[in-house]
C-alpha cells in the first residue's frame, strides 16, 4: 500500500463534509470510507486511523477493542470532535467551557510543535470574525504524559497527544477537523499540510522504536 492511501479517513457522511470529501487534498492523501464499513476492515496496512467530529460515536464504542488493538500495533489514531462515548482510549469526555464573553474562545499555543508551525493563534481563534468556531470545550484532565499543544483560557486543554496510553499514538483535537482548515488565505492553512506530515513522521518514529524493543 502506497503512502497515498495507508491513513484511513472514516466518512460519516453528513452534509457539510461534502466539499471536504470532494478536495483533492482527501483524494490524495487518504483512503476515504464508509464509516461502517471500518468493522469489516482489515486494519493491518493503515498506519492511522482518522476519526471526524461527525461520527458515529455509538457504532464507534462498539469497534472500540478493534481502536485499541490497532494503536497497540503502534499506530496512530486522530480524533476530532466530542467525545461522549468511551471508545478511544485513554479520552475523557468532552467538557463544553463555561462562556460569558466571546474570548472565552481564545486560543493559545500552550507549547511549540512542528503541526501548529507558523499558525498564528489569532487566526485559529476567530474565522470571519466569529470566535467560537475553533475549539469550545475539553477532554480533560488529561491522560499522564500527554503533551498539550493548545489551550483555552484557563489553561484549559483543547488538543493533546497521548503517546502513554498505548503502544501507539492519540491525537485530540476538541474541535472540527483540522484536515478541513484549508483554502481561507490565512495561517491556518498551513495545518492540514503539517499535520499530514506529522503522521508520516511520527508513525516512522513509533515503528523505529518498536524495531528497538
Amino acid at each position: 500500500m502506497s503512502q497515498n492511501n495507508d491513513i484511513l479517513y472514516l466518512d460519516p457522511g453528513h452534509a457539510f463534509g461534502i466539499g471536504s470529501r470532494e478536495s483533492s487534498f482527501i483524494k490524495n492523501n487518504f483512503q476515504l470510507v464508509d464509516q461502517y464499513e471500518l468493522e469489516a476492515i482489515d486494519l493491518h496496512e493503515y498506519k492511522c486511523l482518522v476519526v471526524h467530529d461527525f461520527i458515529d460515536q455509538e457504532f464507534m464504542f462498539k469497534q472500540r477493542e478493534k481502536v485499541r488493538s490497532f494503536l497497540d500495533a503502534g499506530k496512530i489514531v486522530i480524533f476530532t470532535g466530542h467525545l461522549f462515548k468511551e471508545w478511544l482510549p485513554g479520552c475523557p469526555l468532552f467538557t463544553p467551557k463555561e462562556i460569558h464573553h466571546f474570548t472565552d474562545y481564545e486560543i493559545s499555543i500552550a507549547a511549540p510543535h512542528s503541526i501548529f508551525s507558523g499558525v498564528i493563534s489569532e487566526e485559529m481563534t476567530f474565522n470571519k470574525g466569529v470566535a467560537g468556531f475553533f475549539a469550545r470545550g475539553t477532554h480533560s484532565p488529561v491522560p499522564a504524559g500527554a503533551e498539550v499543544l493548545l489551550t483555552l483560557p484557563g489553561a484549559m486543554p483543547v488538543t493533546y497527544i497521548d503517546r502513554q496510553t498505548t503502544k501507539g499514538t492519540i491525537f485530540v483535537h476538541a474541535g472540527r477537523d483540522l484536515f478541513v482548515n484549508r483554502m481561507q488565505g490565512k495561517s491556518t492553512d498551513r495545518i492540514s499540510v503539517q499535520l499530514l506530515q506529522w503522521v508520516h513522521e511520527e508513525y516512522r518514529n513509533l515503528q523505529s522504536a518498536g524495531e528497538k524493543i
